[in-house]
């Protein structure tokens, strides 16, 4: 990712977004945050690090007239949610992903990510 992708700060996502392994079909996890390089997701299952995953995010119309983005992205991290030990906390940084559907990734960090606090911000919870 470019400098200016990694400058945009994370957001809490506020919309409820499945993510899918797109070669499978197979149920992810929910976005939690999102960068512009980057995302975290809530996941009922650990997922080994530095794991690339080929993923596909359902779109609703409000964003795109696409009805889904696919993109690749490499696990940096994963740890027991401190909240709900039934879920797991995972980083993910992107690593591949079409110009188009990058487009549509942005109207979602802007559209449904909520700008997080400034202690927020400087947390540990990086995933790039």
């Amino acid at each position: 990712m470019d400098t200016e992708r990694r400058n945009l700060s994370r957001r809490n996502f506020s919309y409820y977004m499945r993510v899918t392994d797109e070669t499978s079909g197979e149920f992810i996890g929910h976005l939690a945050d999102i960068s512009a390089s980057g995302f975290k997701l809530d996941s009922k299952k650990s997922l080994p690090l530095n794991m690339v995953f080929k993923m596909r995010i359902e779109q609703t119309g409000e964003i795109s007239n696409k009805s889904f983005v696919v993109f690749t992205a490499r696990t940096k991290w994963c740890r027991r949610d401190e909240y709900d030990v039934s879920l797991y906390d995972i980083g993910f940084q992107l690593v591949n992903i079409s110009q188009t559907d990058y487009d549509v990734f942005m109207k979602m960090f802007n559209m449904y990510g909520a700008q997080k606090n400034s202690s927020q911000e400087n947390g540990t919870t990086s995933w790039s």
